[in-house]
């Protein structure tokens, strides 16, 4: 057997093997006029090769004479034939020709067969690739959260359009019926920046083009190409996550094309099929949110006026359940996973562990809680100069004195809470498939006074919302998550954590506890077992403030910031109406 891939060259009237090979050998080369030479009807030979190839356009023909068995004056030879169409599309099938001898010289007896053993009179070949279905993507309960969808873009070409002033108009005004911002200005604008090219007025769900086609599907210079993209099944859920997660998933809903060859008559019309590889259409991407919950968080800052987010995660598996901003928060970006703001007094969880693991104090430990204190001559107050005298640690932390925690903090080593934290989770890097993230950052404090202001949050140290919500599903697990967004895609983290020793984890819970049960958190004893910590986190000049609340409930952690509020209470009256919706 001798493969071939381009024309061969041969002595003088070759034999029927010779013959047959030369001519598979010039048609692979794609030199069909020297193939056709070696038909009895060149002029049939070539046309029809020119257009078989025209048709599949391959990127390599290989072909090969497996046998020839040669009679009186005839031959037959058997072919193996491998068409590489690209993009790892190969078609491989075993035919025959036959051969017949004249004046001592073997030609190919031309027929359609010759190509193909199913390939008739007056027929060519096609190609078509099949596409799969973009898979959905769904949540944690099964819920789509992105589903596959016809998406029309509906394009204008002013040098086609006649009075494109005219047509403009008629299209802006049907179109400014489901998108407002379209007028006949903007497209007449748009479509001048765009030059030669077509302006793509606007993309349109089918639904939604199916309403105004009628309007404007016969005007002139208006054109419409459609495609399958995956689109939010409700727009209004996680309006600033959704992007980034359609861009980590786009690979894994696409699936395999699968493609035919199939024969095409004179007139056009579809034949016989000669080859299908179905299209394998992917598996659903499942998704770690809870539609249930999220919907829960972005009902319950929705009415806010200033950017405020809520971040949930499953302590015992990291998954993240929840994303949410209100419009004014969407507006800035992601600020719910990257936004990097003063903790406040939700920071004190970080002081308490320290203090916990170190040995100075306990839970019980008797501390003061004067209205101020002053450290190297700058005065730290509580909020109001409340003042409770001599207390234990875990009412301190109730009542939330920033004189016992930056008292406490002034006598720790200066990257004492910057470690801690890190245990906690705030300041560990992630990357997490599905969403660019920040937890925030402690830094190293040499100076005693930063080390004070630490201590309650208001030094140098930030933290966005899923930091802190990193911070509390520690504190209920027991170990530092790796927050999952995607189902099956692995997080990376920058390093691992030493664990925080249990019994230090179980006095933060007590103290978690108190806030609520006796503390600045008490209307959210009507939820249930609710543990966490208020944050009245100062900003700016100091005369405003950020509301902080973050905590758990079962195998349910959160943080909930509402920007710029003035105090906490306001953080706190968001997370009740968010648990008593989540149930």
């Amino acid at each position: 057997m001798l493969p071939l891939s381009a024309c061969g060259l041969f002595g003088s009237d070759p034999g029927p093997d010779q013959a047959a090979a030369q001519f598979l050998a010039a048609f692979a080369g794609g030199d069909a006029t020297t193939a056709a030479q070696q038909t009895d009807s060149p002029d049939s030979a070539k046309a029809l090769m020119e257009k078989v190839r025209t048709a599949l356009k391959p990127s390599t023909v290989m072909a090969e004479v497996t046998k020839v068995d040669t009679r009186e004056g005839a031959a037959t030879a058997a072919f193996r034939i491998t068409w590489d169409l690209g993009r790892n599309r190969k078609w491989s099938y075993d035919s025959s020709f036959d051969l017949v001898s004249s004046d001592d010289t073997w030609k190919v007896r031309w027929a359609p067969t010759v190509l193909h053993p199913q390939l008739g009179a007056q027929q060519t070949l096609a190609v078509e690739d099949n596409e799969p279905s973009l898979a959905p993507v769904l949540d944690r309960d099964g819920t789509a959260v992105l589903s596959p969808e016809r998406v029309v873009s509906v394009l204008f070409e002013k040098a086609k359009a006649g009075d494109a002033a005219a047509t403009a108009a008629t299209l802006g005004q049907a179109l400014g019926g489901i998108d407002p911002s379209i007028t006949a200005q903007t497209i007449l604008d748009g479509a001048a920046k765009a030059g030669d090219q077509a302006y793509q007025v606007v993309a349109l769900r089918d639904a939604d083009y199916q309403k105004v086609k009628a309007q404007i599907y016969d005007l002139p210079g208006v054109r419409f190409t459609a495609e399958l993209r995956l689109l939010a099944a409700d727009k209004n859920l996680a309006p600033a996550l959704m992007p980034s997660i359609r861009k980590a998933i786009e690979d894994q809903v696409q699936g395999k094309a699968g493609w035919r060859v199939y024969t095409v008559d004179s007139a056009g019309g579809e034949g016989q099929v000669l080859f299908d590889k179905p299209a394998e259409n992917a598996g659903a991407v499942t998704l770690a949110l809870s539609t249930r919950v999220q919907q829960a968080a972005q009902a319950a800052i929705a009415g806010e006026a200033t950017p405020s987010m809520v971040v949930a995660i499953q302590p015992s598996t990291g998954e993240v359940l929840a994303v949410a901003q209100n419009a004014p928060a969407d507006a800035q970006g992601q600020l719910a996973l990257t936004g990097r703001y003063p903790p406040g007094s939700t920071f004190k969880i970080v002081t308490a562990a320290q203090v916990l693991d170190s040995g100075v104090a306990t839970p019980a430990t008797p501390v003061g809680c004067p209205g101020t204190i002053t450290v190297n001559g700058r005065e730290i107050p509580n909020s109001g100069k409340f003042d409770k005298g001599t207390i234990p640690l875990s009412a301190a932390f109730a009542f939330s004195c920033n004189t016992t925690f930056a008292e406490l903090a002034t006598k720790m080593g200066p990257s004492d809470l910057t470690t801690m934290a890190k245990r906690l989770g705030l300041g560990v890097d992630y990357v997490v498939p599905g969403a660019t993230t920040i937890t925030g950052s402690v830094p190293a404090a040499s100076d005693v006074n930063e080390r004070a202001e630490d201590g309650f949050g208001q030094g140098k140290d930030v933290a966005s919302p899923f930091g802190m919500a990193v911070v509390t599903a520690t504190v209920a697990s027991g170990s530092v998550p790796k927050p999952v967004l995607i189902r099956g895609a692995q997080t990376k983290v920058d390093q691992e954590q030493q664990p925080v020793p249990l019994a230090v984890l179980d006095g933060v819970r007590g103290m978690m506890r108190d806030v609520v049960a006796q503390g600045t958190a008490a209307p959210l004893a009507a939820y249930g077992d609710v543990r966490g910590k208020t944050g009245t986190a100062q900003f700016g000049d100091g005369t405003r403030s950020h509301g902080w609340f973050v905590g758990y409930r079962g195998d349910l952690a959160f943080a909930v910031l509402l920007t710029d509020v003035g105090q906490s209470g306001t953080a706190v009256a968001a997370t009740g109406r968010f648990l008593a919706a989540v149930g």
